[in-house]
């Protein structure tokens, strides 16, 4: 039962942290930037290099380009970390230190019904069920809000994460635990690819399902988001798939893959390109 009650908080706490921010500093969500027009103005006015770059790219044709370069600032923050946990792996230090003490716990503590019961978790994570829910959620959100955007976003998010995550895995060739491994897996382990899914793809199902509803729908599902994407990351290292960092890792990528697509397409808004437009609504230049 010890497996199962850790599994519960790590979807619970996380997940409540998650609404809680979402709905007490909703402005704070990089889904759906919000900000005043004096405060751009003034930031704007203090930074002139700032201006001239903007102003280069308010214009029909460099408006993606804008877009994008925001959207992968924020991927590089989530890529930072990923190459510092990385670091930690080759130098045995920070997170990495617990990789072994927390892959023993979990097959200490693992029993014949808490195997089970991750084991059918789990599968919330694999293409099987990812895909299959994603294709769901795009038709019934691109009937509902009437936006071929819908399509356009989800595919972006739930294909680019798969790919990301495969090359990297690719790329540093870690090897599995060695302990008893009690679900079937395949490739290397780093990063863990269910936890890159469902980070990413669980926050992209969240935004979509969110439009156009209240601010207590929409902090509800980013913690159900949150929550199970990381009770979904101590599973992997529960049933022995996964070390702890290999989790660490798939969780900052996923929700950095996520934060790329939803900056580039506007957030909430689903336009790409649209944070330009709303900057060159709020300032002239």
């Amino acid at each position: 039962m010890t497996i199962l009650l850790i599994w519960l908080l790590c979807i619970v706490v996380p997940g409540v942290l998650a609404w809680f921010v979402a709905y007490r500093w909703p402005q704070a969500a990089p889904t759906a930037p919000k900000i005043s027009t004096e405060k751009v103005e003034s930031t704007a006015q203090e930074h002139q290099p700032t201006i001239t770059f903007v102003r280069s790219r308010l214009n029909p044709e460099s408006a993606t380009g804008l877009a994008l370069s925001a959207a992968f600032v924020v991927f590089i923050v989530g890529a930072l970390f990923v190459g510092l946990v990385l670091i930690m792996i080759h130098t045995n230090s920070g997170f990495a230190r617990l990789d072994r003490s927390a892959s023993l716990f979990a097959e200490h503590h693992a029993t014949n019904f808490s195997t089970k019961v991750l084991k059918i978790y789990t599968q919330i994570g694999g293409a099987l069920v990812i895909v299959p829910l994603a294709v769901i959620v795009a038709v019934v959100e691109t009937i509902r809000q009437r936006s071929a955007a819908v399509v356009v976003f989800l595919t972006l998010v739930v294909g680019g994460q798969f790919l990301v995550a495969d090359v990297l895995k690719s790329i540093v060739g870690r090897a599995r635990p060695h302990f008893d491994q009690l679900t079937g897996f395949s490739g290397t382990s780093f990063p863990s690819g269910h936890a890159v899914a469902t980070a990413a793809c669980f926050a992209g199902f969240a935004l979509v399902i969110g439009r156009r509803r209240s601010l207590k729908v929409r902090s509800l599902l980013a913690g159900l988001a949150v929550g199970l994407a990381t009770g979904t990351g101590w599973v992997r290292v529960a049933l022995g798939v996964h070390w702890l960092t290999d989790v660490l890792a798939g969780l900052a990528l996923g929700w950095a893959w996520f934060a790329l697509c939803s900056i580039a397409f506007g957030g909430y808004q689903l336009r790409f390109g649209a944070p330009v437009k709303a900057a060159e609504e709020s300032v002239s230049l």
